[in-house]
């Protein structure tokens, strides 16, 4: 190429040809729909959505911004097919061009099936849909809690058939059931109910969660996993009437009961009042007519005893007769008993004698003055051993007595506290002491160089007794 002609082309930096080339491919793929399978998916901390649309050949790029992210309700998963709407775009910090997605569909309905059944796997292996978790349905709630649309014909129907049945108190979580926002708020519906403390608002004995027939897609709200696990944690029984009987949603699995519709839903959740009371005079009747059959059946059987059984003078014949005889043998014994017993004393009485009884005392007496002796000689000897005894202990406390030591010359010196000075440092110049000897006590009054009397008083006698302790 000559010269020329290259310097007559216009010269671009790198940011505009990024720039430029940004234009270009969004004007000219301003909203296209690409059909592909998710790889590569990452949920960024900033809340964008980073993932790869790939087919057997070709690889695109893709994002979804946090705000589009939150309000999708195909959540993106890895394996995936989808077909994504949006806009084409550049990104030049990588020279690379990629799908900004807008909306994302499930490629098809077999891939929806394949999603919720993977989920319904998944949720099965935690147990949520175990049958040992089902509670049973009361048989006549008092309140019944209903979570549909207000607007909608469901209403209406349960209402109606409710009526008709047995009317009971209903309260309804008016909720929307389809849509972005359908599932949080069911899910929420579910757990407010089961908060109800009872006293402000009547906690429901039984939940009805409902909506009619519609689409896989306008039935998805159900199929989420958060409606699931409040299904499955509600601690009321809940009854699930999604959609027609043909439909099948992820919430009948973890729900205590499955209703085809929900008008069957509130078939199922009372019984019918006529039957009860057709039923219950049912009862009464077969009640009276057992009650009359028994008793007659007891009366004929009665009557059948009756004409079995002796007369009542030949069953006592026997036993009176009996009574007869015995107490005539009876008073005929009791005279018997008595003349022998009076024989017996009059025998007794005629061996008793006066000399027999002075016989017998003096007998006893010399006995007792013998006694007597034994006695007065054992209680002699007994205070002689113990007044020897009492000598020798005296003797022994009048050797260690401290008098002893008096007699010998000896003195007792003692403060005023009373406690005995045993050295001369420990009498204070000035105090006044008790000197005890061997036949009284003095007072004397300590000097500058130790103790020397003073003002002596007159010898204080000891008392004969005082046996205490020098030391």
């Amino acid at each position: 190429m000559p010269e020329t002609a290259i310097s007559n082309l216009p010269e671009f930096s790198v940011t505009e040809l990024s720039a430029a080339l940004k234009r270009s491919v969004e004007e000219q793929f301003a909203l296209v729909r690409v059909r592909g399978e998710i790889s590569g998916l990452k949920f960024h901390s900033s809340g964008h959505v980073y993932f790869d649309l790939k087919d057997d050949k070709a690889v695109l790029n893709a994002v979804i911004w946090r705000g589009v992210a939150q309000r999708m309700k195909v959540r993106p998963e890895a394996g995936l097919e989808v077909i994504c709407t949006g806009k084409l775009s550049t990104y030049a910090g990588s020279s690379r061009y990629q799908l900004i997605v807008e909306q994302v569909e499930l490629a098809g309905l077999g891939a929806l099936m394949a999603m919720l059944e993977a989920r319904r796997k998944a949720l099965a292996a935690e147990g949520l849909f175990d049958a040992s978790r089902k509670k049973k349905l009361p048989f006549l709630p008092e309140v019944i809690g209903v979570i549909t649309s207000p607007t909608g014909a469901v209403i209406r129907d349960i209402m109606h058939r409710l009526q008709a049945r047995f009317p009971r108190r209903v309260l309804l979580w008016p909720v929307a059931v389809q849509g972005e926002k359908a599932a949080s708020e069911v899910a929420a519906a579910i757990a407010g109910f089961n908060a109800f403390d009872g006293k402000t608002m009547p906690r429901p004995d039984l939940i009805i969660v409902a909506r009619g027939g519609g689409s896989v897609e306008d039935l998805m709200a159900f199929n989420e996993e958060v409606v699931v696990r409040a299904a499955a944690a509600s601690a009321i029984p809940l009854i699930s009437a999604v959609g027609h009987e043909t439909d099948t949603t992820l919430i009948d699995f973890a729900a205590d009961m499955r209703a085809p519709t929900p008008t069957a839903a509130a078939e199922l959740a009372v019984p019918v009042r006529a039957e009860l009371l057709a039923q219950t005079l049912d009862f009464e009747r077969r009640f009276v007519r057992c009650f009359g059959k028994a008793m007659e059946d007891r009366r004929r059987h009665l009557a059948q005893l009756v004409r079995v059984l002796p007369r009542p003078e030949s069953l006592f014949a026997a036993q009176r007769q009996r009574l007869d005889v015995t107490g005539d043998k009876l008073s005929h014994a009791l005279g018997r008993n008595l003349q022998l017993h009076r024989v017996g004393l009059e025998k007794i009485g005629a061996r008793l004698r006066d000399r027999m009884l002075r016989d017998r005392i003096t007998i006893c007496g010399e006995r007792v003055q013998g006694l007597v002796a034994r006695a007065e000689r054992a209680e002699r000897a007994r205070l002689v051993q113990a007044r020897r005894r009492l000598d020798g202990l005296a003797r022994e406390l009048d050797l260690i007595s401290y008098r002893k030591v008096l007699e010998r010359g000896f003195a007792l010196v003692r403060g005023e506290d009373g406690a005995v000075r045993r050295r001369a440092d420990a009498i204070a110049p000035g105090e006044s002491l008790t000197l005890t000897f061997a036949d009284g006590e003095a007072r004397a009054v300590a000097g500058e160089g130790g103790a020397e009397p003073k003002a002596a008083k007159a010898p204080k006698k000891l008392p004969p007794k005082d046996q205490g302790s020098l030391f």
